[in-house]
C-alpha cells in the first residue's frame, strides 16, 4: 500500500523531472531525461534493477511488470518471461555498479522495427542523501517514413517509467 502512495506522490511531483529531445532525424534520435530522488546513488541503482516494481505493465509485451527483470552483468538481459513466452527487451553491454549502467536494443516497437538504442541510466550523488538520475536514450536506424516522429512518442513513454521510479523515493524540493 504504501508503494501505491508514493505512486501517486511521485506523479504529483513529476513536473520535478526533465526530458527533452535532444537531436530528431530522420535516421535517428537521442533524448534525455533527468530526475532527482532522496536516496544515495546505491539505493536508486538498487533499486532500478528491481525494474519490476517500476516499470509500467501497459509497457510491456504480456501486460505484467512483475515479468521483468535485468540482470545486471556484462552480457546480462533485462527481460520479460511469462510462461513459455519470453521477450529479450535489450542487452546489458556496460555496468558500473551505483554509477552507471547502459543496455542496447529496442524497446517496444523498435524492436520489431529492426531499430538500435543504447539506452543509459547514471547514478550521480548530489547530496548525503540525493541522487540525479539521469537517462539517455540514442536510436538509430531505418523505416521508410523515417524516425524523427518517433523521437517525442519515445520522450514520452521513457518520462513516464523515469517517474515511476522516482515515485519509489520521497519527493526531494
Amino acid at each position: 500500500m504504501m508503494k501505491k502512495i508514493w505512486l501517486v506522490v511521485g506523479f504529483f511531483w513529476a513536473s520535478i523531472a526533465t526530458a527533452e529531445v535532444l537531436h530528431s532525424t530522420e535516421s535517428g534520435f537521442e533524448i534525455k531525461m533527468s530526475t532527482s530522488v532522496s536516496a544515495t546513488p546505491e539505493q536508486a541503482y538498487e533499486q532500478f534493477l528491481r525494474v519490476d516494481e517500476w516499470w509500467s505493465p501497459e509497457h510491456t509485451w504480456f501486460g505484467k511488470a512483475e515479468n521483468l527483470a535485468i540482470n545486471p552483468v556484462a552480457g546480462g538481459c533485462f527481460c520479460e518471461v511469462d510462461g513459455d513466452q519470453s521477450v529479450l527487451h535489450m542487452t546489458v553491454s556496460y555496468v558500473a555498479p551505483n554509477r552507471e549502467i547502459r543496455l542496447q536494443g529496442g524497446l517496444g516497437p523498435l524492436q520489431q522495427m529492426g531499430l538500435h538504442g543504447v539506452l543509459t541510466f547514471k547514478f550521480i550523488p548530489v547530496s548525503d542523501n540525493e541522487t540525479k538520475i539521469v537517462q539517455l536514450y540514442r536510436v538509430t536506424g531505418y523505416d521508410p517514413h523515417g524516425l524523427k516522429a518517433l523521437a517525442p512518442i519515445v520522450d514520452e513513454v521513457q518520462i513516464l517509467q523515469l517517474n515511476r521510479l522516482r515515485a519509489l523515493f520521497s519527493p526531494t524540493f
